[in-house]
C-alpha cells in the first residue's frame, strides 16, 4: 500500500465530519441568520456532494483536476453566500465552515505543496471578500490552512520521491538476485561442462585437443561475463536450465546420481537425506540421521546443490578426483532451529589466498554456488582449510528460512 493512502483516507472521513459540523453550526445559529433558506439550501448541496464523491478522495488517480476544480468552487461559493445567509455578521463562521479545509488538502494530496499554496491563496481571498476587511481571526485561519495544507503537500512530495527510490532499489535487488542465481545455475552446468571437455580433450589429444582448448577459451570468457555483474535485459534472460517450477541440482561427471528435481514451492517438504543420499559412492561417505530431515522443497535443493558444487571442488581440486584421489565426507545433522551439512575431505587443503585469486579469475564456484546459495537462504556457509589436513565446509540452513 501507498504511504500516501492513509492520507486520502482520513480526509475522506475529515469531509465526512466537516459537512456535519457545518451542519450542526448552522442548526445551532438558526435563528441568528438574516436570511437563512439558501443556507439551508447551500448545505443541502454541500452533504449530497460531499457523501456523492466520496470514491474520488479514494487515491491520487481517482482526484482529477475536474472535481478538485468543482470541490474547491464549491467551498468558495459557500464563503461568499455567507453575508448574504448572515448579513449582520452575529454567527461568525461561515457556512462551509472548516469543510473548505478539505479542498484545500485534497489539492495537497494530488498535487503537492505548490498546489496547496493556490488553493490557500484563493480560500484566503474569499475569506477577506466575505468580512470585507483583514481581521486578526481571518488571518489566522487562513495562515493556519495554508501552512498545514502546505506542510502535508510537502510530505506527501518527499514520501512519493521516497516511494520512487525504493522501488529502484528493489528492482536493482532483483536484478541483482537473478544474475547471482544465473551465475550459479550457469557455474553449476555450463562452466562444469566446458571443463570437463576441456580435460578430457587435452588427455585425448588430436582433434579432440583442439576441441577441449575452444571449450577452455569459452569457459574463461563465460567466467569472466559472470563475473563482471551484467544483468541480462528484461524479457531477454537465457532459458533456465530445467523446467519451470522446478530448482536445478547439479549434475556431474563423478559417477554421482542426480538428488532429483524438487518442486519451488516453499509449501511441500522434503526429507534432505533421500537429496544427499545419491551422492554417496566408493570415495563418498554419506552419514545421516535417523529420522527425516524436513525442509520446504527449494530449501532442500538449494541446500543438495550447495553441497554437491562442494564435492565438485573435491573433485577438481583435491588430488585427482573423488573416484582415484581424496575421499569425501557428508554429514548430516539435525538441530532443533537448523540443519547442518558438513562436507570434508582429505586433500592437499586450499592455499592461503587462493580463493581470493580464484573469485579475481572469475572462479565463483565457491562465493556463488556455496555462499551464494547459502545466503539466498538466510544461512550461513563456513570454510576451514589447513594445507595437507584437507578441506571442511560447513553449511547452515535455518528450518524456518525458504
Amino acid at each position: 500500500m501507498s504511504v500516501e493512502q492513509p492520507l486520502w483516507r482520513a480526509l475522506t472521513g475529515y469531509r465526512i465530519l466537516a459537512v456535519l459540523y457545518a451542519a450542526g453550526v448552522f442548526a445551532w445559529s438558526y435563528p441568528q441568520y438574516s436570511t437563512p433558506l439558501p443556507g439551508v439550501l447551500f448545505l443541502l448541496l454541500l452533504g449530497c456532494w460531499t457523501f456523492a464523491t466520496l470514491r474520488n478522495l479514494g487515491s491520487a488517480d481517482r482526484c482529477t483536476l475536474p472535481f478538485l476544480v468543482t470541490d474547491i468552487a464549491l467551498g468558495l461559493s459557500g464563503i461568499l453566500l455567507t453575508p448574504v445567509v448572515d448579513g449582520h455578521h452575529q454567527v461568525g463562521p461561515t457556512l462551509p465552515s472548516i469543510w473548505v479545509a478539505g479542498p484545500v488538502l485534497a489539492f495537497a494530496l494530488k498535487g503537492g505543496w505548490r498546489w496547496a499554496a493556490g488553493a490557500s491563496v484563493l480560500v484566503g481571498i474569499a475569506n477577506v471578500v466575505e468580512r470585507g476587511m483583514i481581521t486578526r481571526s481571518t488571518f489566522h485561519n487562513v495562515l493556519l490552512v495554508c501552512v498545514a495544507s502546505v506542510a502535508i503537500g510537502y510530505v506527501i512530495e518527499v514520501a512519493r520521491a521516497s516511494e520512487r527510490t525504493l522501488a529502484r532499489a528493489l528492482r536493482i535487488e532483483a536484478a541483482t538476485r537473478e544474475r547471482e542465481r544465473l551465475a550459479r545455475d550457469i557455474h553449476d552446468s555450463v562452466l562444469q561442462v566446458l571443463a570437463m571437455v576441456q580435460r578430457r580433450g587435452t588427455a585425448l589429444g588430436g582433434e579432440s585437443a583442439e576441441l577441449g582448448r575452444m571449450a577452455g577459451e569459452q569457459e574463461v570468457a563465460l567466467r569472466a561475463l559472470v563475473s563482471s555483474g551484467v544483468v541480462p535485459e528484461p524479457g531477454r534472460a537465457p532459458a533456465p536450465a530445467t523446467a519451470p517450477g522446478v530448482v536445478p541440482v547439479p549434475r556431474d561427471d563423478r559417477g554421482g546420481a542426480d538428488p532429483g528435481s524438487v518442486p519451488e514451492s516453499g509449501a511441500a517438504r522434503c526429507d534432505v537425506r533421500a537429496l544427499l543420499s545419491s551422492y554417496a559412492g566408493a570415495r563418498v561417505t554419506f552419514a545421516e540421521p535417523g529420522a527425516p530431515v524436513l525442509l520446504p522443497g527449494r530449501t532442500a535443493a538449494e541446500l543438495a546443490a550447495a553441497v554437491g558444487a562442494a564435492l565438485d571442488n573435491v573433485e577438481r581440486h583435491a588430488g585427482h578426483g573423488t573416484r582415484a584421489g581424496a575421499h569425501a565426507w557428508i554429514l548430516l545433522e539435525d538441530e532443533p532451529d537448523a540443519v547442518i551439512v558438513s562436507v570434508r575431505d582429505d586433500g592437499p587443503g586450499i592455499p592461503a589466498g587462493r580463493l581470493a585469486a580464484a573469485e579475481a579469475e572469475g572462479r565463483m564456484g565457491v562465493a556463488l554456488s556455496i555462499r551464494g546459495r547459502l545466503r539466498e537462504l538466510g544461512g550461513t556457509a563456513e570454510l576451514l582449510s589447513v594445507p595437507g589436513q584437507g578441506t571442511e565446509v560447513e553449511m547452515r540452513v535455518p528450518k524456518d528460512g525458504d
